[in-house]
């Protein structure tokens, strides 16, 4: 603790009783970041629900108030909410300091619930009200968490992570700028909300946010997770870093403002971003020596929908010219798929994710051993049918959306909404069920096998 404080790192912000042998003293206590995840799972559902009832609407309209609030569901309810609890989780181990205040990220999360399910109402029931709180709500989330997260991320540590989430948390500041204006917008009617505008903002959340988050934190956790060493420097990750953000500073302007050197550019830099992510996978991939499964098979077909997404795209500027409703649909299916993109990524990573954190809460109480007396692995603390068919669920309901957006069938857009929302339910149940049970009826069994395990922090 005294080593701590000579360090700067404040004495109460990792602070977590019973904190098990091997756990980093900076980590913060595990309803921390499993708040945010839990509350993403819910999202997903919403989103799913959402995207059902708005399949009509998504079919004449794409940018309708109905198709905006189930977008948002999914961008901000469960895309940015599972982000940041990830954040909480990871920004402290990657860079060995604690978060600024552990109080500070409760109320982080108390903040971005509220506002991540208040605007998206908001915005379908037409409640400027709702939608007003739900934007200054998350005004000050995004300010709270920026106080907490730049308190770690100020360490000298260099590397693709670290200068990936400093840029990251950075897009996030402006994708909430971006949005603050909208929201006043709503009643001063200062500008066009038109499409091309809205898209400016989508690239900035999708690609400068959320996608340049798991970007950064991938060049960590797949060398972990596939248990990989890429030989040499790795430049592929690098790259990506800061190409990704590049491109987007200069497309999303261009997309704006309708200069077409900038597109072209700002498209250039970030397709090459994203290439080098790709290739940084494939290296990883190649250099793994974990054997296939489900989490490889989550990750890989995370990164096809990031191709469907580039073809979508390029075809959308092929079409737009000529025939307009077609365009805007192919932008939906295109800017759907990117967010699949994202989507799978996360929903795979948080199987291995969530068990570790759940792992550790048992440990810290005492639970080390399963009721045939085998100590506990990460892999017991969900069923793996259910998480297949979880990959499944999602695979499928981002594939139903893509196609209901991109060819204006309602019927497969429902069919999206509804895997989603099944996704959300099966997901968080799998992984929260056997946790819970093993706390509620595992404790004096487990009393043996953690004084074995504490002697013996290798077990």
């Amino acid at each position: 603790m005294a080593t701590e404080a000579r360090r700067g790192v404040p004495l109460d912000a990792g602070s977590w009783t019973r904190r098990p042998p091997g756990v980093p003293s900076g980590v913060p206590p595990p309803s921390v970041p499993l708040a945010f995840l839990l509350a993403s799972g819910l999202g997903l559902v919403a989103c799913g629900v959402a995207f059902v009832a708005a399949r009509g609407a998504a079919a004449t309209d794409p940018t309708a108030d109905a198709v905006v609030a189930a977008v948002h569901l999914g961008v901000l309810a469960t895309l940015s909410m599972g982000v940041l609890g990830a954040l909480h989780q990871f920004v402290p181990v990657v860079t060995g300091r604690a978060l600024r205040s552990v109080p500070l990220a409760r109320a982080t999360f108390l903040a971005w619930f509220a506002a991540s399910w208040l605007l998206p109402l908001g915005v379908a029931f037409a409640s400027e009200n709702v939608v007003e709180s739900g934007g200054a709500l998350a005004a000050l989330a995004i300010s709270l968490a920026v106080a907490n997260l730049s308190l770690p991320l100020a360490v000298r540590a260099t590397g693709p992570a670290v200068t990936g989430l400093r840029l990251a948390l950075g897009g996030f500041v402006v994708t909430a700028c971006f949005g603050v204006l909208y929201v006043a917008d709503r009643r001063g009617n200062w500008f066009v909300l038109s499409g091309h505008v809205v898209l400016a903002h989508a690239l900035i959340g999708l690609f400068a946010w959320l996608g340049l988050t798991y970007v950064s934190v991938a060049e960590k956790l797949w060398p972990m997770f596939f248990l990989a060493h890429v030989p040499g420097r790795r430049r592929a990750g690098r790259v990506a870093v800061w190409a990704v953000p590049a491109g987007v500073a200069l497309v999303s302007p261009g997309v704006l403002t309708g200069v077409a050197v900038l597109d072209a550019l700002g498209a250039a830099l970030l397709v090459g971003g994203l290439a080098a992510h790709l290739w940084s996978l494939v290296a990883h991939v190649r250099h793994r020596r974990r054997k296939s499964d489900l989490h490889l098979i989550f990750v890989v077909t995370s990164a096809g929908w990031l191709g469907v997404g580039a073809v979508l795209a390029l075809t959308s500027v092929l079409v737009l010219p000529g025939d307009h409703h077609r365009g805007v649909a192919l932008v939906a299916a295109a800017v759907a798929a990117f967010g699949g993109w994202l989507l799978e990524a996360l929903v795979g990573h948080l199987h291995k994710v969530v068990p570790f954190i759940a792992w550790s809460v048992l440990r810290a109480r005492g639970i080390t051993t399963a009721a045939a007396g085998r100590q506990i692995m990460f892999a017991d603390l969900y069923k793996h049918l259910w998480a297949v068919v979880t990959y499944v669920l999602v695979t499928t309901g981002i594939g139903g959306l893509c196609v209901g957006l991109s060819a204006d069938l309602p019927a497969a857009t429902a069919l999206g909404g509804a895997l989603l929302a099944l996704t959300g339910l099966i997901g968080t149940g799998n992984l929260a069920l056997t946790p819970i049970r093993l706390l509620a009826g595992g404790s004096a069994a487990g009393g043996r096998g953690s004084a074995e395990s504490d002697a013996n922090p290798q077990a």
